[in-house]
């Protein structure tokens, strides 16, 4: 009999997991996947959810419901589900059995899909960044890789895994390469892709991550795997690089699949040093000893923030508004914008709290550990106006954007906007020895 089988996700694991390893299966059957709350995705519509395509199914077999999470069990029910398989990233263990709880309730297995399963084989070498946790620095580490890569006179292909809003048949492969490329695209997207293309590297993604990377071997020497949140690597990687975040330093065995990372790393990178304590950089340092490989080197960094224009913050109320993921679902109080603020001699932090509107307040109030800085939700056009209207009432004097999006080219905000930029300094090594020590002399040949 074939098994039945719903995934949960959130159009980025899910999806990868579906055309790596459930498509062609013809022992099971994909009839439904699940959906976070509030996500924006799949423009097509079937049964009165919105849909995966019939156009990605095998021989065009039929578009696959997408439903809301809260109705995991009644779409095991409705659809006769006998598996479960979970394909969220950045989630804390315990919400991970709290999901097999309520699918063991309603009479399913409930199962995750391995490495083994659902990383590709890729025809060029990969050089992956991983993380514990979503907002530990992966882009800077990743972009320092790719620009020591061109250096080296090798062609450079970036690849993310971004939640791929819209129509998913034309976002199946997707390649950007200079500004342009990025018009139409929400907040997030923009976050995942825009300092990669600034620096001059071709970014990869998409919803097919078996078509993403034969795209992108075939321009590419090397490909550099920049995963979103603390996903697994969708490809084979010949050097695996997982960073732990000092400034949460237990976070790396309390979430998934962050400490599975850690546990199949070939080198750590402890980041955020210089604004930890020494007890907060011990236990993840001890972390790192413990649970990865033994063989794996750990290496020791700081997070160096720098406003471009530190001089029109100086003295005035500046709002911050940070890179969205990594205050949401990352849990962290802050990011690089605040940093910038207060190194800069704001006179005030802003509070958006009072002000925030819409979507907006609604994301304030759930993540009630945020105080006096502002996530940059952009994830539709509502939202996006919801951005605006909050920070046009909180009238600062200045906007201090840390995410990586330039906030004047995608919203209009009246007062003027200091970008904040933070990259990795390590303590004793470079991202060129780090390439050396992974591949040898691999990638020169």
């Amino acid at each position: 009999m074939t098994e039945r089988v719903v995934v949960m996700g959130a159009a980025g694991r899910d999806f990868h997991d579906y055309f790596a390893e459930l498509r062609d299966d013809l022992g099971r059957e994909v009839v439904a996947f699940t959906r976070a709350p509030g996500q924006n995705l799949g423009e097509t519509d079937a049964g009165g959810y919105q849909a995966f395509p019939a156009e990605l199914t095998p021989d065009g077999r039929g578009p696959i419901p997408i439903v809301p999470e809260a109705d995991l069990e009644d779409a095991i029910d409705e659809h006769d589900a006998g598996t479960v398989l979970f394909a969220y990233s950045d989630v804390a263990h315990e919400d991970v059995m709290h999901a097999a709880s309520r699918a063991l309730g309603a009479g399913a297995d409930f199962g995750l899909l391995g490495p083994d399963s659902v990383q590709l084989d890729v025809d060029v070498s990969v050089v992956a960044v991983n993380a514990v946790r979503t907002g530990c620095g992966k882009s800077a580490v990743a972009r320092a890789f790719a620009d020591e890569l061109a250096s080296r006179d090798l062609d450079v292909a970036v690849v993310r895994e971004p939640m791929p809003y819209g129509d998913l048949v034309e976002k199946r492969v997707e390649r950007f390469a200079d500004e342009t490329d990025l018009d139409g695209l929400t907040v997030e997207e923009r976050e995942e892709y825009a300092d990669h293309v600034a620096a001059g590297h071709v970014v990869y993604a998409g919803v097919d991550y078996r078509a993403v990377f034969d795209r992108a071997s075939d321009e590419a020497d090397v490909v550099v795997w920049d995963g979103g949140n603390n996903e697994l690597a969708f490809a084979v990687p010949d050097y695996h690089v997982v960073l732990v975040d000092a400034l949460r330093p237990d976070h790396g065995e309390r979430y998934h699949p962050g400490e599975t990372n850690l546990r199949r790393a070939d080198a750590v990178v402890v980041t955020k040093e210089n604004a930890a304590s020494d007890d907060e950089v011990a236990i993840a340092t001890d972390l790192a000893d413990r649970l990865a490989p033994a063989d794996a080197p750990v290496y020791h960094s700081d997070s160096v923030v720098r406003a471009d224009d530190p001089d029109a913050i100086a003295g005035r109320d500046a709002l911050v508004v940070e890179d969205g993921p990594t205050l949401t679902h990352g849990g962290a109080p802050h990011g690089a914008g605040y940093v910038a603020a207060k190194d800069a001699g704001a006179s005030s932090l802003v509070d958006p709290e009072p002000h925030a509107v819409g979507e907006i307040a609604a994301v304030l109030e759930e993540y009630d550990h945020l105080d006096r800085v502002l996530p940059a939700m952009g994830y539709s056009d509502a939202q996006l106006a919801d951005l605006e209207a909050t920070i046009d009432a909180a009238d600062p004097e200045v906007v201090v954007a840390g995410t990586p999006v330039d906030l004047d080219a995608v919203a209009d905000i009246d007062a003027p906007v200091v970008r904040a930029r933070y990259a990795i300094e390590y303590h004793e090594t470079t991202p060129a020895d780090l390439l050396n020590a992974g591949l040898g002399d691999a990638l020169d040949s």
